[in-house]
């Protein structure tokens, strides 16, 4: 064991003696390990950080923002608001688009992991 180790361990068993641990959230309850088995191995990391803290990816945010405007253009019944909520739609996938031309991917692997992201979101 290295210097480091050492030094993580004895402050670890000091907490516990502690009780610091005692009242942390989930305590007693199963971990909830997600199949990240659908992602890229590489972008695995990327992923989880994103995730843990709320961030969609550019492209991901977009294309919910198309389905979302247009299923209020879809419900929406005053012709000057649904023009509002159409150019506000044509701006989302004029900037999807250019957004995915920037970013041709072709690895085949992270196709498929796009394309499972747009299915999951109702997009597709």
């Amino acid at each position: 064991m290295d210097i480091i180790t050492i030094i993580a361990e004895g402050k670890i068993q000091e907490a516990m003696r502690e009780g610091e641990f005692d009242n942390l959230p989930g305590r007693g309850k199963p971990l909830r390990l997600e199949d990240l088995s659908h992602v890229p191995e590489d972008l695995r990391a990327a992923y989880t950080i994103l995730k843990n803290n709320g961030i969609l990816p550019e492209e991901i945010q977009l294309k919910k923002d198309i389905v979302t405007l247009q299923e209020l253009i879809n419900c929406c019944y005053e012709e000057e608001e649904k023009q509002v909520l159409k150019r506000k739609l044509n701006e989302k996938v004029l900037r999807f688009e250019m957004l995915m031309e920037k970013r041709r991917i072709k690895s085949s692997s992270l196709n498929q992991y796009i394309n499972k992201i747009y299915k999951k979101l109702g997009a597709f």
